[in-house]
Formats: C-alpha cells, structure tokens, sequence
C-alpha cells in the first residue's frame, strides 16, 4: 500500500507533463527525472502507443521547435507521398554541332556524386564520367562549353573544380526546356541515380541536408508548389492535412532542418511516425531509419551510456547549434512506441548538446526492452 501512495504521489507531482495519469503508471519513475533533465532545457517530448493512439507522456508537445534533421522526416513523407520511388533520375550529355560544345540535361538528380566510392557502394550517378565523354570527344580541346538544363548549379560548379588543371569547363545555363528542344545533338552518354527510395533511405541514415532539401522542393513542385520553401510548406499542410497530422505551428524554411527558423512541434512528428509506421507507402522511411548503436548517424550513440538500448531504437538523429532532436520507434517487448524529443533551448556548445543526447538515451533505455524469444 506504502509503494502505492508513493507511485501516486509521484504522478500527482509531475502532473503535468503525463496523460493519462492511468497509462503513466507503466513509466519509470526515471524516465521522467530523465525526460525533465535540466540539461535538456524544456523540451518537447512525446510518447505515444501507436495501437491505441494514446499518449503515454508529453511535456510542451504542442510548441513549435527548430526541429533540426528531425525535419527530414517531413521531407521524406512528403517524398514518398508525391514521387515515384521506384523510379530514377537519368543525367545525359550529347555533343552539340559546334565544336567543343556539349548539352548536359538532367531531372535534377538530388545525388550527382564526384565520388567513385559514392557510385560503386551506393549506385549514385557518377558526374564525371559524363565529361570524361565529352573530352573523349574532343580530344586536345583545353576549353569545352557545357550548356545545361536540369541541374542543380552548385553540381555543376564542382564538376568545373573537379577537372580544374584537366579542362577547362565553361558553363551556360539553358533559360528554358524549350531552348533545350532547339539544339541539335548527338548523345553521347547517360548516368542513372539509385532509384528515389534507396536515396531516402541513404538520406535519412546518414542525415544528408543536400539532398532532403533538394527532395522537399522536388516533390512540393511535382504536387503543383513552387520549388522553395514556401511551396515545401504547403505541400506539407496537405499531404499532413490528407494523413490526419497536425500541421499546428509548422513553420517550413528548409527540406533538411538546418534552419533555425524551422518551426515544428514534437505533436506533429509523433502523430505522422504513428500514422506511417505501417503504411507501405512510406516504407522507405521506416527502414532508412538509424539503429541505435547499430547503423548511421546512431551507430555510436547508445554504446556507452544506454547499451541497454541498443539496437531497439530506430530513429533520426538531429542537431544544429542550439537544438539536440531524436524522433522514432523504440521496442518495449512486444510493443514498439513512437517518440519525438526537440530540445532547442540548449546552451550551444558541444559539450551541452552532448549530455542532452545522452540524457534522451538513458530516459529511453529506461523503457527500452527486446521483443519476446518465442
């Protein structure tokens, strides 16, 4: 009875941040010393049963916050709600009737890799070998012209740096696809990226800002939106709107979260990872998620200071100066809940920020359990 009066206490205490009292009762008392942790600085944190849709905790769940790389999940929901993933990006170069001139089109590919490492382990379509096409072509030539349409500048840019001291690159962007349709050529060659779902995949595990934000705005332009910020923020009040996710307080500056203007609230998050958890639609987020301690941007976290948790959380990862985020599943025996923490009035320097990261791992190791041996 003693114990009892105690746990009750407890709660009575801590109020509010926990709903339902009833379900509160499951939580350990130090998942919430943890989740009220000084060095988190009044975060957002959610928890939520996906199978009941009941929240467990919250504290703050409903205050817009930068959200850092947490906004990926946003980018990828909106990707897999507006693109085919199973279809590619194509990059091709033709030679033009002028000599030493060359028409460098594409679908603005969101993964043109300098990399040959990048293309050989992940597919990615390798840039280079599309000029390498070109000199062959134009052998002895010091300077060739690439006229272009489909690219992302910054890509071209670093192709011009790339063969700095090999060609010289002179670069022209087309104004329009029509000026495209008007030039005669002869292709030459073509690079074919991985195919979308497998860039979300390598996107939200490795927290890749490029190309999130490049997703976002190409995905808001294939669902009628300008390709920016204020389109991406619209598209998302739909395609939100469309799950039953509550758009309240979102506030879109960017695809990837390095923002500090973007503003969501840990609801939000919490309510979309319950609503795509089991959706095949968004599969592709879902297992382009880090492992705790496992893969990713979380194959270090965990380790040390919540090995019991490792491998049974599988979340996204963000930071910028003054925020530590974490967003996604964690195992509890049989059952996987749904978090969201946004902690974005941390003292920004990287000793804070470390100490947040491991006070959301210890509060999550607390409830942290694997699945049942059958």
């Amino acid at each position: 009875m003693r114990m009892k009066l105690i746990t009750l206490a407890v709660i009575t205490a801590v109020s509010g941040v926990l709903a339902p009292p009833a379900r509160a009762l499951s939580l350990p008392q130090s998942f919430i010393n943890y989740a009220s942790s000084p060095v988190l600085a009044k975060p957002g944190i959610i928890l939520i049963d996906p199978a009941t849709s009941e929240t467990i905790y919250s504290n703050k769940p409903d205050l817009g916050r930068a959200p850092a790389s947490v906004m990926k999940l946003l980018s990828a929901t909106l990707a897999s709600s507006a693109l085919n993933l199973d279809s590619s990006f194509h990059t091709s170069i033709a030679a033009e009737s002028e000599p030493d001139r060359y028409l460098l089109t594409g679908e603005f590919d969101p993964w043109l890799s300098l990399s040959s490492y990048e293309s050989k382990k992940y597919g990615a379509a390798f840039s280079p070998s599309l000029i390498y096409s070109a000199i062959k072509a134009s052998p002895g030539a010091k300077r060739i012209v690439i006229d272009y349409y489909g690219l992302y500048e910054k890509d071209l840019e670093q192709l011009k740096k790339y063969f700095r001291g090999k060609v010289y690159l002179s670069i022209n962007k087309l104004p329009t696809a029509a000026s495209v349709e008007e030039k005669v050529v002869t292709p030459l060659a073509t690079v074919t990226s991985p195919k979308i779902a497998d860039i979300l995949k390598f996107t939200l595990l490795w927290s890749d800002n490029t190309k999130a934000d490049r997703i976002a705005k190409l995905a808001a332009k294939a669902l009628g939106y300008p390709a920016g910020p204020v389109g991406v923020q619209m598209a998302l009040e739909k395609v939100l709107g469309e799950l039953g996710v509550s758009t309240a307080g979102l506030d879109v500056y960017d695809g990837s979260g390095l923002s500090k203007a973007n503003r969501v609230s840990v609801r939000t998050i919490a309510e979309l990872l319950v609503k795509i958890k089991d959706n095949p639609t968004y599969a592709a987020i879902y297992q382009g998620l880090p492992l705790a301690g496992k893969s990713g941007t979380l194959r270090t976290r965990f380790t040390e200071d919540a090995p019991k948790a490792v491998g049974l959380v599988k979340a996204k990862t963000g930071w910028i100066n003054g925020t530590v985020s974490l967003a996604g599943y964690v195992t509890v025996g049989i059952e996987e809940y749904v978090f969201a923490v946004i902690a974005d009035r941390i003292t920004p320097t990287e000793p804070k920020r470390q100490a947040a990261r491991v006070a959301i791992d210890k509060m999550l190791a607390t409830i942290a359990k694997p699945k049942p041996s059958v």
